[in-house]
């Protein structure tokens, strides 16, 4: 979706819309690239499966995002073990053993996958939610806030301005009760991923190399609305960050 300048603006600046804006769209992506992946065609078929406008139960929907080593793995364990909850994680299971295939494919395809994986999550959400809360590690704001910084370049002030359509959430995909954002400090983030020892994927050595696209990302998902993204500083110890956690979620989805 291109954004049309108004008369007599100076010059465009269109604003390419990174992610399908629906689950019909990105079907209609996936399809164009079926034949020639053979995964395309077995998303397509699990996201078929799921119905439209899906609804939560009358349990609560707690999403965690955040780059890599803000804790989100440590807080979300100890958030289902809390609430005694359901622990869910994007891309789902189902799904994740093709991200290396679709992690070398062109952008749009990649892209479609990501959103086609919180769709078909979306159906796991659901039914989890009629049984017990539910905690999710990434869903779509995650998609969408490293989606937009890659397709943005330069520094912070280049991204499409607040309010723009690319941080709206699509109508079409059920929304959580909570969304909650951990960030940590540029230097402790990176000490934490030396101490994990654990092989980068391409875009968390993106990331770590180049600070402009970590700020935008940062930026991206801060402007995400409806629902925003509650912000939480993990930096603190792991009992301090469960407590803040804790009170968020008692305040918002009492």
């Amino acid at each position: 979706m291109l954004r049309r300048c108004a008369p007599g603006s100076p010059g465009p600046r269109p604003v390419v819309r990174a992610l399908p804006p629906s689950a019909s769209a990105l079907r209609q992506r996936l399809r164009q690239c079926a034949e020639r992946i053979p995964e395309a065609e077995a998303v397509l078929d699990l996201l078929e499966k799921c119905p439209e406008h899906q609804k939560k139960g009358s349990f609560p929907v707690i999403v965690f995002e955040g780059l890599d080593a803000t804790g989100k793995t440590t807080v979300t364990q100890a958030v289902k073990d809390t609430l005694d909850g359901v622990l869910l994680r994007s891309p789902p299971a189902c799904i994740s053993q093709w991200r290396t295939v679709f992690d070398d494919e062109p952008t749009p395809i990649k892209r479609a996958f990501y959103a086609a994986g919180n769709y078909i999550l979306a159906s796991e959400i659901a039914k989890a939610s009629t049984q017990a809360p539910v905690i999710i590690d990434r869903y779509w704001h995650s998609t969408a806030a490293y989606a937009i910084a890659t397709e943005t370049s330069g520094k912070v002030q280049d991204l499409p301005p607040a309010q723009d359509e690319v941080y709206k959430w699509p109508e079409d995909l059920l929304k959580p009760d909570l969304v909650l954002l951990l960030t940590v400090d540029p230097e402790e983030r990176v000490r934490r991923l030396q101490h994990r020892g654990l092989e980068k994927t391409k875009e968390e050595a993106e990331l770590e190399s180049n600070s402009l696209f970590r700020q935008r990302v940062e930026e991206s998902y801060r402007r995400m609305v409806n629902p925003a993204c509650q912000e939480v500083d993990a930096s603190p110890s792991k009992e301090e960050v469960l407590k803040t956690v804790l009170q968020l979620i008692k305040k918002h989805c009492a």
